[in-house]
């Protein structure tokens, strides 16, 4: 696939800055200029709004969890996709809050630490914001060592097993963790970091052996919204998350990605942009974009994905 057309180029890069800097960065490959635009996030549109709504003692919303979407978990988590840099201190400061605070008794972050086994889906996803804001390895240690007593005979994780014994994994929490170990590996952790590798790439294959979509059992769609296109996608999973998380762990092109990467294909339109559909229902701190409008950053995500897996 030839890169993308400048007119497409131009848009992007008249959109938020966090755009901008994915864009100089993964797309033009220009790294000094990028390094200029993520220390803009933190002061310009979608960055500093977010920024702006965090309370004095280092919270968002109502806390760690709720409500969704503008909870500490779910900001953090944006906060990292949009690129704030790594080193930004407020975002370092509530890592290492939730970390020191939230842990619940098998290690894990829980939303309110008691008795219960917690949720493997936000540990994935913790893993990952807290990877990306530097948090200490030996307060990441516990959150590493109960993801890894979660790992599934089908070779996947779901947030269920702890709750109401699922003996299938889910597609939602698997992507979550494969993204989650992702960034701790780049983030030069070595906490049982050969497990973890072993555990994504057990994660990889159980995605890979549904086609990124589809049922095990039957072949058809494992749910109608995999298939469309969503940013942000929360906890969500959909196939350009899915082909998003395989390109970042570094996965090789394999047939099993074709059905996916075709879907994506078919999904741009002439003019070489993508649309978002609509988002997922919660208060969100930025007014979403409306749905069926070319979206810039799902157009970016795709981009970044048949830039790894061209066809």
């Amino acid at each position: 696939m030839s890169g993308p057309a400048q007119p497409v180029l131009d848009w992007l890069l008249g959109s938020d800055v966090a755009v901008q800097f994915q864009v100089t960065r993964d797309l033009l490959h220009r790294h000094d200029a990028a390094r200029a635009l993520q220390a803009r996030i933190a002061t310009d549109g979608y960055g500093a709004a977010l920024l702006a709504a965090r309370r004095e003692d280092g919270h968002w919303g109502r806390g760690f969890y709720q409500p969704k979407w503008t909870s500490t978990h779910y900001t953090l988590l944006e906060l990292k996709n949009l690129g704030l840099a790594r080193d930004h201190v407020a975002a370092r400061e509530s890592v290492t809050l939730i970390l020191r605070t939230l842990k619940g008794l098998d290690g894990g972050l829980d939303p309110d630490p008691g008795t219960r086994p917690t949720d493997v889906c936000i540990n994935g996803m913790a893993l990952g914001y807290c990877s990306w804001f530097g948090a200490d390895e030996t307060l990441l240690a516990s959150v590493v060592d109960c993801l890894l007593a979660q790992v599934m005979p089908d070779g996947g994780f779901n947030c269920r097993s702890t709750r109401s014994g699922a003996n299938h994994s889910s597609v939602h929490t698997t992507v979550s963790v494969i993204e989650g170990i992702t960034e701790y590996q780049r983030g030069g952790y070595r906490h049982r970091l050969e497990e973890l590798l072993a555990a994504r790439d057990s994660a990889v294959e159980f995605l890979l052996r549904h086609r990124l979509f589809r049922s095990e059992r039957t072949g058809e769609p494992i749910h109608p919204e995999m298939l469309r296109l969503h940013h942000p996608a929360r906890w969500h999973y959909d196939v350009l998350r899915a082909l998003e998380a395989l390109a970042a762990a570094g996965v090789a092109d394999d047939p099993r990605l074709d059905d996916g990467l075709s879907l994506l294909l078919d999904r741009r339109r002439v003019d070489g942009r993508w649309v978002a559909n609509r988002g997922w229902p919660g208060e969100t701190h930025v007014p979403p974009e409306r749905a069926g409008r070319p979206n810039p950053w799902v157009t970016l995500r795709a981009l970044r994905v048949l830039a790894a897996y061209p066809r």
